[in-house]
């Protein structure tokens, strides 16, 4: 399986994607069509979930993002967690600034959503 890599904008966060189970999403989200961006990342991840590496780690490492992108983010995160229906391991490294409130609470209701631990990383 090819790794998937989108170069990040002003407006689009820098997407690393690894058949070795390395995910990441860093920068901003703030897409005009929030669809077209994640698209090719969500065909990507429901490739990948066919046969996944023993061990997924996805670092999220957003300074800012839309509630649009907030849904399709969820939504990614639940497919990643699929990997255990192929008895695989994931981990959800959530970055945030120190200070960034707003970022962190947004970690901890996503994780609270999908109901699966987080490691919540203080970045200073």
């Amino acid at each position: 399986m090819e790794e998937l890599r989108i170069l990040p904008t002003k407006n689009s966060p820098e997407v690393i994607m690894t058949s070795e189970g390395i995910i990441r999403i860093r920068g901003r989200s703030i897409h005009e069509n929030v669809i077209d961006f994640f698209t090719p990342v969500e065909a990507w991840i429901n490739e990948y979930i066919k046969t996944p590496a023993d061990l997924t780690c996805v670092d999220i490492n957003l300074e800012y993002f839309n509630s649009a992108s907030a849904k399709a983010i969820i939504h990614l995160l639940q497919l990643v967690t699929y990997v255990q229906l192929k008895h695989k391991k994931f981990i959800f490294n959530w970055f945030y600034e120190e200070g960034d409130e707003d970022i962190l609470e947004r970690g901890e209701y996503f994780a609270s959503v999908l109901s699966v631990p987080f490691n919540f990383i203080r970045q200073s």
